[in-house]
C-alpha cells in the first residue's frame, strides 16, 4: 500500500488531504520525507506543524486556507488528531470544530497540503469525521508488517546500501532491534558503515555490534539456566554483575520472563498461534518464537519450580544481609 503511494508521489502525484494513521512511525515519517523532496524539486516550501494536542483543528484549517507568502505551495503537518480515536466525553484536550473540518474535507485548499497524523492503533469508526477524512483524504494505516515482509524490507533496505545480508542474521537483527522499523534502518545504517569496503553483514557481525538490552540478556541467561548449562547462565550474570546491575532488579527480569513463557505456553494449549500470541502479549514475535521452538525441551513444571526459587531470592535478597550477589548465583547452581 505505502509503496503505491509512495510512486505516486515520486511522480508529482499529490494530494491536498492525507490521513496517516498506525502506530508505526516508519511509514509515516518516510511519507512525509518523501512529500517534503518532491515539493523541493518545485522551489521553495513552507512547512507549518501544528500539534492537535495542545491547538484546535481551526488552525490547520485557517493556515490551509491562507496563500503562501514565500513559496507555491504550502505544507502543514497536523499531528495527533486524536480526535479521530475513541475518548471518552469530557476527558478531550481541546475541543476542535469537527463540523467546520467536514465541510472544509469537500473544498480543501488547492494551494497547501495538509497531511493528519494519528499515530494510534485503531480510529473510531463510528464517527462521522473519521469516515469523511478516510473518504476524502489519501488515507494509509502504517502497521508493522509481518514476519515475513519485515524480512523482505531488511533485505531490500541492506541492498540499497549495497551489502548483502544471509538470513540468519536477518533474523538476530529482528530479534535484538524488534519490529521497530526506524531502529532497525539506524542498525542496518550502522552496520554498513561499520563494513566499509567489505560486503557482507553476517550474524557474527549483529551479534558484535547491536547492542543487547537487559531485557534480551536476562532471557539469554534464563534460557541458560533452563538447559543446565550452568557456566553459560553464570558467565551472563557475573558481566551484568560488572555491568553494575541490581541482583534484586535481575529477579524481577528472569521472574517476568518465566511468566511471558507460561503465558505462551497457556494460549498454545488455547489453538493461538505464534502471531497471535505476539499480538496479544503486545511482545517482539521473535522472542514469542523462540519460546515455541524451545516448548519440547522446558517443561512448565521446571517453570514452575525455578518461578518459586526465584521468590525464595526474593525474600533473601530483601531481608538477609552479606554478599547480595551470591543468593541469585547459588540459585542458578542449583538443580531445577
Amino acid at each position: 500500500m505505502f509503496s503505491t503511494l509512495w510512486k505516486s508521489i515520486k511522480k508529482g502525484d499529490l494530494q491536498p488531504v492525507y490521513l496517516l494513521a498506525g502506530v508505526e512511525s516508519y511509514f509515516i515519517d518516510e511519507t512525509i520525507r518523501r512529500i517534503k523532496t518532491k515539493l523541493d524539486e518545485v522551489g521553495d516550501i513552507e512547512t507549518i506543524t501544528i500539534d492537535l494536542d495542545e491547538q484546535p483543528v481551526d488552525y490547520v484549517i485557517d493556515e490551509s486556507d491562507t496563500i503562501p507568502f514565500f513559496s507555491s505551495q504550502k505544507l502543514i503537518i497536523a499531528k495527533n488528531a486524536s480526535f479521530l480515536k475513541a475518548t471518552e466525553k469530557g476527558k478531550e484536550k481541546i475541543d476542535h470544530d469537527l463540523k467546520r473540518l467536514e465541510k472544509w474535507l469537500d473544498h480543501p485548499s488547492d494551494t497547501s497540503i495538509t497531511i493528519f497524523i494519528a499515530p494510534y492503533e485503531k480510529l473510531d469508526e463510528r464517527k462521522k469525521v473519521t469516515k469523511l477524512m478516510k473518504d476524502r483524504a489519501v488515507y494509509m494505516l502504517a502497521e508493522t508488517p509481518k514476519e515475513n515482509d519485515l524480512m523482505v524490507w531488511v533485505q531490500n533496505e541492506v541492498s540499497q546500501q549495497q551489502k548483502t545480508i544471509d538470513q540468519d542474521a536477518i533474523s538476530k537483527l529482528i530479534e535484538l532491534v524488534g519490529m521497530d522499523m526506524l531502529h532497525l534502518q539506524s542498525e542496518i545504517e550502522k552496520l554498513s558503515l561499520y563494513l566499509g569496503d567489505e560486503n557482507t553483514i553476517t550474524q557474527a557481525l549483529v551479534e558484535e555490534m547491536v547492542a543487547k538490552t537487559l531485557e534480551q540478556d536476562a532471557f539469554k541467561m534464563l534460557n541458560a539456566y533452563l538447559h543446565r548449562d550452568v557456566s553459560s547462565a553464570l558467565m551472563i550474570y557475573h558481566d551484568l554483575i560488572r555491568q553494575k546491575q541490581e541482583p534484586i532488579a535481575l529477579v524481577a527480569l528472569l521472574a517476568s520472563q518465566i511468566r511471558l513463557m507460561s503465558n505462551v505456553y497457556y494460549l498454545l494449549k488455547k489453538g493461538y498461534h505464534s502471531q497471535q500470541i505476539a499480538k496479544q502479549l503486545k511482545v517482539n514475535p521473535y522472542r514469542v518464537k523462540r519460546i515455541v521452538e524451545e516448548r519440547r525441551k522446558i517443561s512448565e513444571d521446571s517453570l514452575l519450580k525455578a518461578l518459586f526459587g526465584l521468590s525464595e531470592v526474593d525474600y533473601q535478597l530483601k531481608t538477609m544481609s552479606g554478599r547480595r550477589e551470591r543468593y541469585l548465583e547459588l540459585f542458578m547452581m542449583k538443580p531445577i
